[in-house]
């Protein structure tokens, strides 16, 4: 948990997933997990963590405990009794510890955490709810707190490449959930060395 903020932050952003979760509450965090659980099933791992910790009355900073717990206004301090939370939830879920993902560098995290939201982003291009990869890269720096400096997600994403981001999503589906599943719109531009901001008809052009 702590090492995944702490990646994230490093990276960038105001805060980890895990300390955002704590900011806003867990109620908020249950609510849209429901939310993409009913509408995008295959594309969400469902996870008992936080309805576990909302039974013990851990709701985020409000409560004073969440991921981290709350001494001191509002100090977030790392909490050790998380883990058993997480140990319970893997148990209930019925997954094992995992020895690699234990060895993951900073790089590798952030990459875990942010490549599916490219892969997202790529969809929501695909279906045509934004019209230009610039509109996302301004979405994600004011909506999401992404780091300005690095330019948006899709302008990011086209400095590192589709093939390699595909590519990394490909061998995670495998080893571990449908969840990291390339779209089409992924495959079809890493296949192609197209950039993912580019229109679509420069795709067409190089097939």
């Amino acid at each position: 948990v702590y090492k995944i903020d702490r990646a994230c932050t490093k990276f960038g952003m105001p805060m980890g997933p895990f300390r955002l979760a704590d900011l806003v509450g867990f109620g908020v965090a249950a609510a849209t997990g429901m939310q993409y659980l009913e509408n995008f099933p295959e594309r969400v791992y469902k996870s008992m963590l936080i309805p576990l910790m909302m039974e013990d009355k851990r709701t985020g900073e409000a409560s004073r405990k969440g991921f981290y717990k709350y001494e001191d206004k509002r100090k977030a301090t790392p909490d050790p009794e998380i883990m058993k939370y997480i140990e319970k939830s893997r148990s209930m879920a019925g997954v094992t510890p995992d020895t690699e993902l234990m060895k993951l560098s900073e790089k590798d995290i952030v990459e875990m955490v942010f490549f599916p939201v490219i892969n997202e982003a790529c969809r929501v291009l695909d279906e045509g709810i934004a019209v230009k990869a610039s509109d996302l890269d301004i979405a994600s720096i004011f909506g999401m707190g992404f780091p300005p400096y690095r330019g948006g997600i899709m302008f990011w994403a086209d400095s590192i490449g589709a093939k390699y981001i595909h590519d990394k999503l490909e061998v995670w589906a495998k080893r571990y959930s449908d969840i990291f599943k390339p779209c089409s719109y992924l495959a079809e531009r890493a296949a192609n060395g197209v950039p993912l901001s580019a229109p679509a008809k420069q795709v067409k052009a190089r097939l």
